[in-house]
């Protein structure tokens, strides 16, 4: 099997990759060891072992490369840089939280080989179709599989082959698989047999059934057909028509089913597994919310001590973090600013261990990164310990180093009543911190310095140690503010929250208070539609409590409820928060804004996340989700032999009617291609609130279940029908070819 890759590996940079090179692997100033890098045959996988080990060696996939970084473009290669020249030096960054590897090339040459080398492969393997990733992956298996690298596999290579794949399967029945494509009965396999074999073996009857059901000759889909399949079952209405010409035309692996304008099933198949075919609405995945309201009527992608990579006790604090977060589309980041040794201000998690970075270098790489995925404007929440004198330095640092990124002044010269919108402030970065006076009185420089703790600290309640100003250590203080950095909040001045009352009658809406998780659930429960009218108004900031030191979540979709803009999570931890909160900012381009429904959007709203059906407009809608099967999970567990139990599980979060979790059973020892055909029913109170998902666990009776892969979205993004749902590691990284297939109703409750 010739793949187009094969003209990637004659680049001469590609084929130096493949020849090997000796590397400098560095980990810090003080630690870099040589390691031997070479490309293995694949084309997709760099190995790597030391010179004096023995056969102990790593290997990572080029697919999960997201970028090459060339010369000193890392902690790691800045701290290095008077040692090692940057023509020597490049940086490969992976997706997800990965940590990156930092490599140093005996000559420029040699760094420049791996350096344009990888990039090209990078890109080769983003631009792959569906059926090129599945020729990939084929090809992965028989590298894997054939042992002694002789092109062939015997019998007892496919065995072992199968247990690799995930695969329990009854002994005939593989030989009989292995016979039938074995044409030459020469009782091994080469790769176009393994094919065929490969074919056989994933066949998939459940896909095959649904074809039968809409072919009239049980061949072919006829353009009328996949009209009728797309209006009937994908709920497609009046474009069905021209969707199925076009699909027809894109999906065309037989050239007769294309010149009769027809579908093969392998071409219904590849429809069935591609991004049309996904879950999540195609159309939805665009920038395509209405970006012209203020800024308190959109949900904001928020992150809290965006410095740390772990915990915040011990942990690292990084650039990387904040490199991290901004790639996953997070617009509001946190600074916590403390006074330096040397003059300059220092970023990291006050009196703890935390290590420290310079607050100038982060916002060197705000510069850098802060517009890379998308254009709206970034908030920078500032945590400010410092003294007056380094409070100026950071303003300097502010002024010098963004520039025009900066918003140093209203818009408009008049005083606002309602926050600008991200449209207008695309590409700016926003202060959020303490302010002396407000816009009306910036003029006024009779004003004092001196900014009351007690007005305007956050709004904690005792469940924090040592973070956000707890009123522990701030009642009756007085801290100094430079007005130089003063000066530069304009839209996002933080107060303290006396109550909605106040806020009703005081408030400006450039004003915005901090909240604990416990505060905001609080005030939620006992207040969720004064606080749903508040934040219609004006901005909020919620963040964990301080006594999550491992750095753990909370669920943001309590803060969403009532309306909460700036929900801060932990980027840097993974799990089912950080899946709610990738699922949600998945729409709309992944710009880190989306728009709050309607209700959530006007000052006087009656909405209560406690009470939904009270509002105007209450719909609730029932979700019936059938789970038919699922495709090539990963193994959990990698000893030999091992094969999951895999279950699929349905979770529902929004308003608290709404919460609720179903399951499959679930299947013994297949992970390859378990069939379940269960359906789960729900009802869905508050759809444009709701998010669901999807979660594949290893069952284990003795202890729990074993994490697989999820996918999470919005209600209101999923397309019903026949679709596959592309699982995501616990890092939030796709798994391909990993895939659930199900078919949804959304119907009115009547």
């Amino acid at each position: 099997m010739e793949r187009e890759g094969s003209c990637v590996q004659d680049d001469p940079h590609v084929k130096l990759m493949m020849a090997g090179s000796t590397l400098r692997k560095v980990k810090s100033r003080s630690w870099n060891r040589q390691r031997h890098f070479r490309l293995l045959e694949d084309g997709l996988t760099i190995w790597y072992k030391s010179r004096w080990a023995g056969k102990g060696h790593s290997t990572f996939s080029v697919m999960d490369l997201e970028v090459v970084r060339e010369g000193h473009q890392s902690e790691v290669m800045l701290s290095i840089a008077e040692e090692f020249p940057a023509e020597l030096c490049f940086t490969l960054v992976f997706h997800g939280r990965q940590g990156n590897l930092d490599l140093v090339a005996d000559s420029p040459e040699e760094a420049q080989a791996w350096i344009q080398g990888v990039r090209k492969l990078i890109h080769k393997a983003q631009t792959m179709d569906e059926q090129e990733r599945q020729d990939q992956w084929v090809q992965d298996w028989f590298q894997k599989a054939d042992k002694n690298k002789d092109g062939k596999m015997n019998f007892k290579e496919v065995k072992k082959l199968l247990k690799m794949m995930n695969v329990e399967m009854n002994e005939d029945h593989a030989l009989h698989l292995f016979t039938m494509a074995d044409k030459w009965k020469s009782g091994s396999l080469e790769i176009e047999q393994f094919v065929h074999f490969y074919k056989m073996l994933t066949q998939r009857d459940e896909v095959w059934k649904v074809f039968q059901d809409y072919s009239g000759d049980g061949e072919k889909l006829t353009l009328e057909e996949l009209e009728s399949f797309l209006r009937l079952e994908q709920g497609e209405g009046d474009q069905s028509s021209q969707h199925a010409l076009e699909l027809i035309q894109c999906y065309k692996p037989s050239e007769t089913a294309m010149n009769q304008s027809s579908m093969s099933l392998e071409g219904f198949e590849m429809y069935l597994c591609s991004q049309e075919g996904s879950i999540f609405k195609p159309e939805l995945l665009e920038l395509h919310q209405d970006m012209s309201q203020p800024l308190s009527h959109y949900f904001i992608s928020s992150s809290h001590n965006t410095y740390l990579l772990e915990d915040q006790l011990r942990g690292q604090s990084s650039l990387e973090a904040y490199i991290q977060a901004l790639k996953r589309g997070c617009r509001c980041v946190e600074v916590d600013c403390w006074d330096g040794s040397d003059g300059e201000p220092v970023v990291y998690h006050g009196h703890t261990l935390t290590s420290k970075i310079l607050f100038k270098d982060i916002i060197s790489t705000l510069k850098e990164y802060a517009f890379q995925v998308s254009d709206l404007p970034v908030i920078v929440s500032l945590e400010n310990h410092c003294g007056v004198e380094q409070q100026m330095i950071m303003a300097k640092h502010l002024r010098q180093i963004l520039g025009e990124m900066l918003l140093t002044a209203p818009l408009d010269v008049h005083i606002p009543q309602l926050l600008p919108s991200p449209q207008e402030l695309r590409g700016k970065i926003l202060l959020k911190a303490k302010k002396i006076g407000g816009l009306e009185t910036c003029l006024d420089e009779t004003l004092t310095d001196e900014v009351s703790d007690e007005d305007e600290m956050t709004n904690e309640d005792m469940d924090s140690p040592c973070t956000e100003d707890s009123p522990a250590q701030t009642t009756n203080k007085k801290s100094k503010l430079s007005r130089e950095l003063s000066d530069l909040v304009v839209y996002c001045k933080s107060v303290h929250f006396h109550s909605f009352e106040h806020a009703l009658s005081q408030a400006k809406c450039y004003e915005m208070s901090s909240f604990s998780e416990s505060k905001a659930k609080k005030l939620a429960k006992e207040a969720g539609t004064e606080f749903v009218q508040y934040n219609a108004r004006q901005l909020c900031r919620t963040y964990p409590s301080g006594l999550r030191t491992d750095s753990s979540n909370y669920n943001p979709q309590d803060m969403w409820n009532v309306g909460c803009q700036i929900v801060a999570l932990n980027f840097q931890t993974a799990g089912l928060e950080m899946d709610l909160n990738d699922g949600l900012f998945r729409q709309n381009g992944s710009c880190g804004y989306v728009l709050k429904p309607d209700f959530m959007r006007d000052g006087s709203s009656q909405f209560s996340p406690e009470r939904p059906e009270d509002r105007p407009g209450y719909k609730p809608l029932r979700l019936s989700i059938q789970v038919i099967s699922a495709q090539q999970l990963p193994k959990v567990n990698q000893k030999e032999g091992s094969i999951v139990d895999p279950l699929v599980r349905v979770e529902i979060y929004g308003v608290p009617q709404d919460q609720a979790k179903e399951e499959t059973g679930h299947i013994n020892n297949n992970g390859f291609n378990p069939v379940w055909n269960e359906t789960l029913n729900f009802i869905v109170y508050t759809p444009e609130l709701a998010l669901v998902r999807f979660v594949v666990e290893d069952y284990d009776k003795a202890s729990r279940n074993d994490f697989i892969g999820q996918f999470s979205l919005p209600f209101t993004c999923i397309q019903p029908g026949y679709r596959h749902i592309h699982l995501l590691s616990r890092d939030g990284t796709a798994i391909p070819p990993s895939s659930v297939f199900v078919n949804i109703s959304i119907s009115d409750l009547s």
